[in-house]
């Protein structure tokens, strides 16, 4: 019997939902519905007519892992080959990684000199960390925080200045409250498995998804791609996939269309609308946690509570344009550890990696600064009173300290990410495990 499935969220991932959805003989009918008036979520470009793009959220994907995998899968589906930008593991946006630590920048360690010898800012050879970790034995607790996991297996230094700045670059969140368990999988799941995050990196976790090639994905192995991007931004993805959506007959799509409640009679779901309601025999929720929260049906309560209790942090994109080549040095950007600076997560050099986003004509300079995340309020305040102007300014006044860049941008955009990342804590995916079960199988 064919089904009607409801995707609730139109983001990325309820836009992916409906995609492979829709090619699947199994169901008859599919509803999107998007409470905001663009699709998209997170992945927003600005497109200049001069030809520069700006991104606002994610700039870059990577083509590793199933994910990766099925992600230019799809890109090739919906006819987006000749518009990917890919960058390559040799290309220096690749290799070039940057620390700001003790007011100047370190090149990450990368190679056998960079893991054998002494390197900035670190104190020893990474290589001692690398060795010690092989002996130490297996944790024992089910979850504890990203930096009580790295200081334990590789050292304290390393937490507090590597993991300290990926994690404030990746998740704008305080590794010290990070689950590692549901942030960083890959090292929880090698200590379980092998006993060692050096070990399990070498002798791998296993097969893993069967994701059948295409010529992209092909094309990204043989050319050994680390990310790619597209040519009018990453916001070409998810319009790409609404004209699919529009077009295919076989999803509604719905803007402005907030999901207000859920109910469920045993054998399918009620949405409720502003308007009305919408009945379903399934529904994917790619909701923010405490939208979902809000609507989950009363018998889900434990749920809806773990839900609400999720952290989330705000950050501010600035995207700076300046006249000329002004980086003193190449590569794909640098991070700073809280330690050094706790308003500033970070810059990238988006016209190292992407120089085909410049504008046309004179040579200009794109960066991108990151600021707050976990510490917005700390050093902003409150995210509903800070002005763009208060953000800017920080974000210049970091560009000339840090690159010695002395003139101004000669062209700005701020953009005021609320609630956009989760701060996941130490025994999250257990509790929320237990809840999801607890739902699937009521007394």
């Amino acid at each position: 019997m064919q089904k009607t499935v409801a995707v609730l969220g139109g983001g990325i991932g309820g836009l992916s939902a409906c995609f492979h959805l829709s090619k699947s003989h199994q169901v008859s009918k599919i509803v999107l519905l998007e409470g905001d008036g663009r699709f998209g979520g997170w992945l927003s470009s600005t497109r200049r007519e001069d030809g520069a793009v700006f991104e606002h959220g994610p700039r870059g994907i990577r083509p590793a892992g199933a994910v990766g995998r099925n992600t230019l899968n799809m890109v090739e589906e919906l006819g987006l080959e000749s518009e990917v930008l890919p960058v390559t593991y040799d290309h220096v946006a690749s290799k070039n990684r940057y620390l700001y630590v003790g007011g100047q920048l370190h090149k990450m360690p990368s190679g056998l000199g960079g893991v054998v010898r002494t390197v900035p800012p670190f104190s020893r050879p990474l290589v001692q960390s690398v060795l010690k970790e092989i002996l130490i034995s297996r944790g024992k607790e089910e979850d504890e925080s990203v930096h009580s996991f790295v200081s334990r297996r590789l050292g304290t230094e390393l937490a507090d200045i590597a993991i300290d700045s990926l994690c404030r670059g990746v998740f704008a969140g305080d590794c010290r409250k990070l689950s590692v368990r549901s942030c960083l999988p890959p090292l929880y799941n090698a200590e379980k498995a092998r006993g060692s995050i050096i070990l399990g990196m070498l002798l791998g976790p296993g097969p893993g998804p069967d994701v059948p090639p295409s010529t992209l994905t092909k094309r990204a192995a043989q050319e050994n791609w680390a990310q790619w991007s597209l040519k009018r931004g990453l916001q070409n993805l998810p319009e790409a996939l609404e004209e699919r959506m529009r077009n295919g007959g076989r999803v509604e799509v719905h803007k402005d269309t907030p999901v207000m409640g859920l109910s469920t009679n045993g054998t399918g779901w009620e949405i409720q609308l502003e308007d009305g309601t919408i009945k379903a025999d399934h529904i994917i929720a790619a909701l923010p946690a405490k939208a979902l929260a809000s609507a989950l049906l009363t018998a889900a309560q434990p749920l809806s509570q773990q839900l609400r209790e999720i952290a989330t942090v705000t950050v501010a994109v600035v995207n700076l344009e300046y006249e000329g080549s002004v980086l003193p040095v190449t590569g794909f950007g640098h991070l700073v550890p809280s330690s050094e600076d706790r308003g500033l997560l970070g810059v990238v050099y988006d016209s190292v990696p992407f120089p085909q986003h410049n504008r046309t004509g004179e040579p200009t300079t794109r960066l991108t600064v990151m600021l707050g995340g976990a510490w917005f309020q700390e050093v902003f305040g409150n995210p509903e009173e800070v002005t763009e102007q208060l953000l800017l300014d920080r974000a210049t006044q970091a560009v000339t300290s840090h690159l010695g860049v002395t003139t101004p941008p000669i062209w700005s955009i701020v953009a005021l990410l609320k609630d956009c990342n989760y701060t996941v804590l130490n025994g999250h995916s257990i509790v929320l495990y237990a809840n999801v079960v607890s739902l699937a199988m009521p007394d």
